[in-house]
């Protein structure tokens, strides 16, 4: 049985899911030692079990070692098993960090499938929806599966209780993916998300962030949510391209002010801008394993995050890729995967 060690590198929860993921594809049984060691509060957090949790579900897997706190999994799985399932997370935990981990799998299963997940939809250092829906999915299905992501009711950290669907038509295999220009710009927009918060907040972190950025006034929009949402507050930024959209998110949080907010993910923005590569830090992160699934693809990006690069280790380890990064000028590398 193959040993992963939980704390190398990044040493986050990205090594129990893509491990998982992995396992789920290659039908190979895997135990996973060390997880997440060395963070304040070690081991399996909600979401991190609800990923489990759903990996076995998919996998109709036999698993030992799945329970909060724990720093040490095994995991047998016996099929893929596509069809309706149901995950919840049970906290404001998020259901997106659950899609990615059995997300691979359903991607090649024999059988479309359809998902619900239930939590937190737009959570601090996890990819929110909207990440998923406009800059994600649409790259997944250029190499060749067909998507379709649903947002029922957003799920803001602390609160949770969101609700989103996910409708799965898989391919035989995965086309290569290629993504070396962004091409021109077709638009760009910032909306201040808040749920159950003054909408002065809003408005203040648009002022910050068109402060930063400089465009247009049309560009920067507040959106008011009121009713069941719980508190909540997220900055969204979006650059849409030819070849691609990226999106940029910043969270409020309790004692940050909204300028502070504003400004660093607009600060984010403006300097993928200024890179003019189309890939940014964290979908640079998301797109290793489906290339690396598919067999090849390049792109390229901003500097290589530490998750990226203990992302693309395990992906060697896991796979035997080969994979080349190369700084090709100040601000700009280049990623390349083949075998």
């Amino acid at each position: 049985m193959l040993t992963i060690d939980g704390s190398v590198g990044e040493g986050g929860g990205q090594i129990l899911r893509t491990t998982l993921s992995l396992s789920l594809i290659t039908q190979a049984p895997v135990r996973i030692t060390s997880i997440r060691k060395g963070r304040a509060r070690p081991g399996l957090m909600r979401q991190h079990l609800t990923s489990v949790q759903a990996a076995a579900q998919i996998g109709r897997a036999e698993v030992s070692g799945a329970a909060i706190g724990s720093q040490e999994i095994v995991f047998r799985p016996t099929t893929i098993a596509p069809g309706e399932h149901t995950f919840r997370v049970g906290s404001a935990g998020s259901t997106m960090l659950v899609l990615q981990t059995v997300l691979p799998a359903l991607l090649r299963a024999p059988a479309p499938s359809t998902l619900t997940l239930e939590g937190g939809t737009h959570n601090p250092m996890a990819p929110p929806f909207d990440f998923l829906e406009l800059a994600y999915l649409p790259l997944v299905r250029r190499m060749g599966p067909d998507i379709t992501a649903t947002l029922v009711a957003p799920g803001f950290y602390p609160a949770g209780g969101g609700l989103a669907r996910v409708s799965v038509a898989p391919a035989p295999s995965l086309a290569p993916l290629t993504l070396l220009s962004r091409g021109e710009i077709r638009s760009k927009r910032a909306v201040a998300t808040v749920s159950n918060l003054p909408n002065s907040v809003a408005m203040r972190e648009l002022a910050a962030a068109a402060a930063v950025l400089g465009w247009e006034p049309e560009c920067f929009k507040p959106s008011v949510l009121n009713g069941g949402h719980g508190p909540g507050n997220v900055l969204t930024i979006a650059v849409e391209s030819e070849h691609v959209t990226e999106v940029f998110t910043g969270f409020g949080e309790k004692g940050v002010r909204a300028e502070v907010v504003a400004t660093k993910i607009a600060e984010e923005a403006r300097d993928y801008l200024a890179a003019g590569v189309p890939v940014g830090e964290y979908l640079a992160d998301q797109l290793l394993l489906p290339i690396a699934l598919a067999g090849r693809g390049a792109f390229r990006t901003v500097r290589p995050s530490s998750h990226t690069t203990t992302h693309l280790q395990l992906l060697r380890d896991l796979l035997g890729i080969r994979a080349a990064v190369e700084q090709i000028s100040e601000e700009a590398w280049h990623v390349e995967i083949d075998r």
